[in-house]
């Protein structure tokens, strides 16, 4: 038996929606598990020298995960993973990996969860802990997933065309979670709300309203500050008037230009060579499965 799963990147909060908002990316990462071939496990592209070999990775200990709460065994396999989703830059590589450990396990021991995105994301978020990340991973387009596991899938606006900038710097999740406050004042709170509801309209209908909506106060001020240089730059994209967020955990920048806006270089912007400026489409769609 040989399955492949492929599964977009994913940028979370998108400002003002912290812990709720998500949006797929045309950047996908595909796992291929052969049954018939040697165990063995080999990853090719992003990160391939930094993922362990030894059982380890998220997309094993996911499929693990699985078949100990179905008191199942899964076969022996191969497994090998062409990864393009870069790791710890806030653009949802673990969750990525979770989706794909859900969407194999059940493949191979035969429990259809697959069929329903709903279930691949409650079951991929309960391992991996970010539902804002595994909602778009399994759904596509814009969700919106609450704490009590409710998720909305949204179709995004065809005019979207967000550019990713991706600094040469990795940031734990885990890190970047515990420097925020654990409370906040409501002015700040109130913010958010408004702004959040304006992004679901700016994100669907109104693209324009990013200007307005794209604005955060609860958790991008901690997170432009866990690379030098990375508050500026939003600054500056600001000052051309291009929207910016923090996505994810960081630190890559997520830019929504709109008409008129400049194009983005490293010279207009005045960053490092190492960084990346990487226009990336909006995926309608959330994992894919193809057999043989």
């Amino acid at each position: 038996m040989r399955i492949s799963v492929r599964v977009p990147a994913t940028s979370a909060n998108l400002g003002p929606g912290f812990d709720s908002f998500g949006l797929a990316l045309e950047l996908c990462n595909d796992v291929t598990i052969d049954t018939d071939a040697a165990p063995e496990i080999v990853w090719e592209g992003e990160g391939a020298d930094e993922l362990p070999t030894d059982g380890t990775d998220m997309v094993t200990a996911t499929m693990r995960a699985i078949a100990t709460s179905m008191e199942l065994e899964l076969p022996r396999y191969a497994m090998r993973g062409t990864n393009r989703i870069p790791l710890a830059r806030g653009l949802g590589s673990s969750s990525a990996a979770a989706v794909a450990g859900v969407v194999l396990a059940s493949r191979l021991l035969e429990l259809g969860v697959e069929r329903d995105a709903a279930s691949v994301t409650v079951l991929a978020a309960e391992i991996e802990g970010h539902p804002d990340n595994a909602a778009p991973a399994a759904h596509g387009g814009f969700t919106v997933a609450t704490a009590e596991g409710f998720v909305r899938r949204l179709d995004p606006h065809p005019d979207l065309r967000p550019v990713a900038i991706v600094p040469d710097v990795a940031v734990a999740t885990s890190d970047a979670r515990v420097a925020l406050p654990t409370t906040v004042p409501l002015v700040d709170a109130v913010s958010n709300a408004a702004h959040a509801a304006l992004m679901v309209a700016a994100l669907t209908t109104d693209p324009e309203l990013l200007r307005v909506a794209m604005r955060d106060r609860l958790h991008e001020h901690v997170r432009l500050g866990f690379v030098p240089g990375l508050a500026e730059v939003a600054d500056d994209l600001r000052r051309h008037n291009v929207p910016v967020c923090v996505s994810g955990a960081g630190p890559t920048l997520l830019t929504f230009p709109l008409a008129g806006a400049p194009q983005l270089t490293h010279e207009l912007l005045g960053l490092p060579p190492a960084w990346r400026v990487w226009p990336l489409d909006v995926r309608a769609e959330g994992f894919e499965v193809i057999d043989g």
